[in-house]
């Protein structure tokens, strides 16, 4: 069945990307969003600079020079994820929700266009930053011979991979923000998901069993991509994000299903 809209006594088809225009527009006009990714912005970049001019001032320090200019990823997780989180929630407590669903019937089509746009616009915004705060930490490592190039073998794949961790996070956030549909609830889930849960493992756990747990658990293991090379207890790379990407796409497919069988 067609699903229609009628504007002006003209009928509109509705179709995803007109679902997705409307997500676009609903994004942008909500002043939050602009603080939240430049806060996420200002993280990567504030954090990463910091530490890069505190380390070249003890040069006889070892450093990993592609790491320390990413560390702002573990600050920049949060803002990012309460972003997604309010995306979802915030609808839920205008009672926009109603409406957006009464628009478009298929609700799956909504969750969609909101992580689809989402997406899009939070990747551009991390990989913008950490591509700037990469560069400007190894301009400043370079006068103690400290820096790497970009052309090094799996540079390039940390930093891009981070930007593409933190877009999961900030996915993960909408899914639970749909699931939950309380913006502290969803907060506090997935910054226990993220920050809690593995910092209290790991200081809980006896070291035979921390080290055959914790490289799975959800952050520890999309962090993992932002390893030049594999790190002595966590997964490698890629299979690292991998296993986070499914955990976002569990909680999507969970929110998706609550979605579709809740009353808004």
């Amino acid at each position: 069945m067609t699903t229609t809209a009628i504007t002006s006594g003209t009928q509109l088809r509705l179709t995803p990307a007109r679902v997705a225009r409307s997500e676009w527009i609903k994004l942008r006009s909500v002043r939050s969003t602009v603080w939240a990714l430049a806060a996420t912005a200002v993280a990567i970049a504030g954090t990463g600079l910091l530490l890069t001019a505190l380390t070249r001032g003890h040069p006889h320090t070892h450093v990993d020079a592609v790491r320390i200019s990413l560390f702002g990823v573990y600050l920049a997780q949060l803002t990012v994820g309460l972003l997604g989180v309010m995306l979802a929630t915030g609808e839920y407590a205008t009672g926009m929700i109603r409406a957006t669903l009464s628009a478009v019937p298929r609700r799956l089509e909504v969750l969609g266009a909101k992580l689809g746009v989402f997406a899009v616009v939070a990747l551009v915004t991390c990989e913008a930053a950490l591509f700037a705060t990469f560069l400007a930490s190894q301009v400043m490592l370079a006068s103690h011979h400290a820096g790497v190039s970009p052309a090094a073998p799996g540079v390039l794949r940390a930093v891009a991979g981070t930007g593409v961790y933190l877009t999961l996070v900030g996915m993960l956030g909408i899914a639970l923000g749909f699931a939950i549909r309380n913006t502290a609830g969803a907060a506090a889930v997935l910054f226990a998901a993220v920050l809690v849960v593995p910092e209290v493992l790991g200081a809980a756990l006896p070291a035979d069993w921390a080290g055959r747990i914790l490289p799975y658990l959800p952050s520890n293991a999309g962090q993992a991509i932002m390893n030049v090379r594999a790190a002595p207890d966590t997964l490698a790379p890629w299979p690292g994000l991998a296993l986070f990407a499914g955990y976002t796409a569990a909680a999507v497919a969970t929110a998706a299903l609550l979605l579709k069988r809740r009353d808004a």
